[in-house]
């Protein structure tokens, strides 16, 4: 049975996005995220996708939806990234189902200084989904790794309990990624707030599980943004195994791998941090600088460019 006998080509919403990560759990593999900042860029990862026939999640992070608006727009109130994601959002639904593979539709990085940006794509989810019975985006990121747990959680709570009715998947981010993306610094931070802690993680589950179970957790395992020479970046992706494990023990054995996880910081991993992730819960893995440079290469081979 293929990914199509499971869920539908073009956009997914609601369960679809459950059932697509399941699938993908099921058949040990994760879904690459690839972040757009242009209709060009989009229409290329969609080429991709339908070439080797695969599932895809496009995403924009805050500076690229600015991006997408056009770089002569001011964002002193995040109204450049707002209008651009929803850009980014409208395009993609347009074209989407053409390409004939499921695509989730996800916002990237969301700190607690840009919850203004999340309230704007928010809105437009509610003001879509009055129209159409489901949100304009699959899915957005909160990235309150920065702040407390206790914090972290409050508000993932307090969002995800308006988010659940409209078919929306949160991913939440526990622990820290390192490097730097739309001006949150983490290039010095303390190495162990790197590792997520299992106990946290069972935190994270036991409080959005009440809500719904459309929910995914980046949890923490030396993950840093961008791409590094061999052996500055070291990754333990095997530490995934406990917090599934734990989980498990907490949920009485009643299932395996109850927890769907997010790889952040994808570009240059090696073949086998990515099959020991995804062996250990991993269905979506996002790859920024890796494409930002294929896309760049692209470019520069054409006989116009010097």
């Amino acid at each position: 049975m293929g990914v199509l006998d499971v869920v539908p080509a073009g956009v997914l919403t609601g369960d679809n996005v459950r059932k697509l990560f399941e699938y993908a759990k099921e058949h040990q593999f994760a879904i690459p995220a690839i972040n757009v900042t242009s209709s060009s860029v989009a229409n290329s990862v969609l080429e991709a996708a339908r070439d080797i026939k695969a599932p895809i999640i496009i995403q924009v992070s805050q500076g690229g939806a600015a991006f997408f608006a056009g770089k002569g727009l001011p964002n002193d109130k995040q109204q450049a990234s707002i209008a651009g994601a929803i850009a980014a959002a409208h395009h993609i639904r347009t074209v989407a189902k053409e390409y004939g593979v499921p695509v989730v539709l996800h916002s990237d990085h969301c700190a607690k200084k840009l919850l203004p940006w999340f309230d704007g794509m928010l809105k437009a989810d509610e003001e879509y989904f009055a129209q159409h019975k489901e949100p304009l985006f699959s899915s957005h990121m909160l990235d309150l790794s920065e702040e407390s747990k206790e914090e972290n959680i409050a508000t993932c709570v307090q969002y995800f309990k308006r988010m659940a009715p409209l078919g929306l998947w949160l991913e939440m981010e526990i622990g820290i990624t390192g490097g730097e993306e739309d001006g949150v610094d983490n290039t010095g931070v303390d190495n162990s707030r790197l590792y997520t802690q299992p106990e946290d993680i069972w935190d994270v589950y036991s409080a959005l599980s009440q809500i719904s179970p459309n929910f995914s957790i980046a949890a923490a395992f030396g993950n840093v943004h961008g791409v590094y020479k061999p052996g500055n970046v070291r990754l333990h992706p095997e530490l995934l195994n406990k917090h599934q494990l734990y989980a498990e023990e907490k949920l009485g054995g009643k299932q395996k791998k109850p927890l769907f996880l997010v790889f952040h910081g994808g570009s240059g991993s090696t073949k086998e941090e990515i099959k020991t992730a995804v062996q250990n819960g991993v269905v979506k893995m996002n790859v920024d600088t890796d494409t930002q440079w294929a896309y760049l290469c692209g470019i520069r081979v054409r006989p116009f460019c010097v």
